[in-house]
């Protein structure tokens, strides 16, 4: 059984795993504008993703007996200054989002709830590897700047990486 604190935060976590989700559509939506729909395309398969955390966490806090209070999710900004932008802000979502799932395991380890630490950990190392992907990114981006063929090959990359698996 989950202790009060501990559903709040899972709550707390769906809820930002569907803020994410949200503001990666918001990304997507602004490289089609912008005529990239390699990253379009990354960041709409980063969006499907989120809304399966948001899912896992649900069906925990479901198994677990508990209830899930969805929250009200804030509008995502819809302009961004440039790709190089994107991806500074998809790296600082990124971190923020492991500070949340580290802060929530720390919560659960406190109230020695195992089963919540067991399936946090799946976050935990998911989280690493979301950082390590959106940081070499970034750095590519920075690397191409807002040049001519390089962002067109850049993109065309980064359309093909969003299709594997």
């Amino acid at each position: 059984m989950l202790s009060k604190k501990v559903l709040t935060a899972l709550n707390e976590q769906i809820h930002h795993e569907l803020a994410s989700a949200y503001l990666y559509l918001a990304m997507s939506a602004w490289f089609e504008a912008q005529n990239l729909p390699g990253q379009a395309k990354w960041m709409a398969k980063q969006a499907r993703e989120e809304t399966g955390h948001a899912m896992r966490l649900f069906a925990f806090v479901h198994d677990c007996d508990g209830r899930v209070i969805l929250q009200a999710v804030a509008k995502p900004p819809a302009e961004f200054k440039s790709i190089v932008d994107v991806w500074q802000r998809t790296l600082a979502h990124e971190e923020k989002v492991s500070v949340s799932i580290h802060t929530l395991f720390e919560l659960a380890a406190q109230a020695r709830d195992f089963p919540t630490q067991a399936m946090l950990q799946w976050f935990v190392t998911e989280q690493v590897e979301e950082e390590k992907t959106a940081r070499q990114i970034l750095e590519q981006a920075k690397l191409i700047k807002e040049g001519g063929a390089a962002v067109f090959f850049f993109d065309r990359h980064l359309g093909k990486e969003a299709e594997k698996e």
